[in-house]
């Protein structure tokens, strides 16, 4: 069928007014799982730094009645430290702009603003997990959480730790390897390596592909059996995924990352995090810098922020380095 002649169409009308609604969607999550379940403290200096230190291992100690003292030598802890990293995103609008009716007011200053923190934390949270090492000078780099990891570690044919260098006071990006697939083997060998340490790891962060691969764990023999719930009207649900691993060593949590998933980079490590661990220390927390000069018909934005991971003992960590992390090739 067709319409009939001369028929005015809505898609030859000229007055027809255009719908744009005023409910803008954002596609990109805010969620930052290190960063946010880590403490922050308050950085004074743009190179923190801190001690750690371990217990000797336990010895047989039986001393002779009315014995004579002897000294032992005391072991001073090492020194270590991160540099602070200074993360920005900024803008420019036109007053013009700023002042016509925009749907959904996307394209307001405040609303760009508020996007700009969102975006400076999720770069946070990619610094975390980034295999970089630490740069100190003017561009200063946060050393990442993989280049600390030494004790508690599990890689792939040819990887190899990196570190804390106590000569040059930087650490060293590790060695990556070849990948392979993410195991409950392999969580539990890292598990026991933590607990031997003395570490109490409580979360497991991996990428979102890994995840899926974790939830294929109930497959494993040694693994209870997913059981279903029958809701009130009769209905099975089949259960297809599990957020807690309770092993040999205890529980984990485990937390899928999504800035973990922006590369096959970001997405090749599985951490074993224990937040007591860890923290991340404001130099500059992140705000919007006043003192921006105005020139010309526009509004000008910078939101800043400076600051470093801080590592507190690294052996209270662990990583299985070297996995598949957003495909099972990649």
């Amino acid at each position: 069928m067709a319409a009939i002649t001369n028929t005015l169409l809505s898609t030859t009308g000229v007055g027809n007014r255009e719908e744009l609604s005023n409910i803008v969607s954002r596609i990109t999550p805010e969620d930052t799982p290190i960063y946010t379940m880590i403490p922050k403290t308050k950085a004074s200096s743009t190179h923190p730094e801190w001690e750690t230190d371990t217990l000797r291992a336990p010895a047989a100690n039986a001393q002779v009645e009315g014995d004579e003292y002897t000294f032992n030598v005391l072991a001073p802890p090492t020194r270590v430290g991160n540099y602070t990293q200074i993360f920005r995103e900024s803008g420019l609008i036109s007053n013009t702009q700023e002042a016509v009716d925009n749907a959904g007011n996307n394209e307001k200053l405040a609303e760009k603003k508020i996007k700009a923190g969102i975006q400076v934390r999720k770069d946070v949270e990619l610094s975390i997990v980034s295999n970089t090492a630490s740069v100190a000078g003017a561009t200063r780099v946060s050393g990442g959480l993989p280049s600390w990891l030494v004790t508690n570690v599990s890689r792939g044919a040819g990887g190899a730790n990196g570190g804390f260098n106590t000569g040059t006071k930087l650490t060293v990006a590790e060695t990556t390897g070849t990948q392979r697939a993410f195991t409950k083997a392999l969580t539990d060998t890292v598990s026991s390596a933590v607990y031997n340490s003395g570490g109490e790891t409580r979360n497991l962060v991996l990428s979102p592909y890994n995840k899926s691969v974790f939830v294929t764990f109930m497959s494993d023999a040694n693994v209870a059996a997913f059981r279903y719930t029958t809701n009130g009207g009769g209905k099975n649900t089949i259960v297809g995924t599990a957020d807690i691993y309770e092993g040999p060593f205890g529980k984990l949590n485990i937390v899928p990352n999504r800035v973990m998933a922006t590369s096959a980079a970001a997405a090749r490590r599985a951490f074993f995090i224990d937040p007591d661990m860890l923290d991340w220390a404001w130099l500059r927390p992140i705000k919007e810098d006043p003192d921006i000069a105005k020139t010309g018909d526009a509004k000008k934005f910078v939101i800043i922020g400076e600051g470093t991971l801080r590592v507190k003992n690294e052996a209270g960590l662990g990583v299985i380095a070297d996995l598949f992390g957003l495909t099972a090739a990649s």
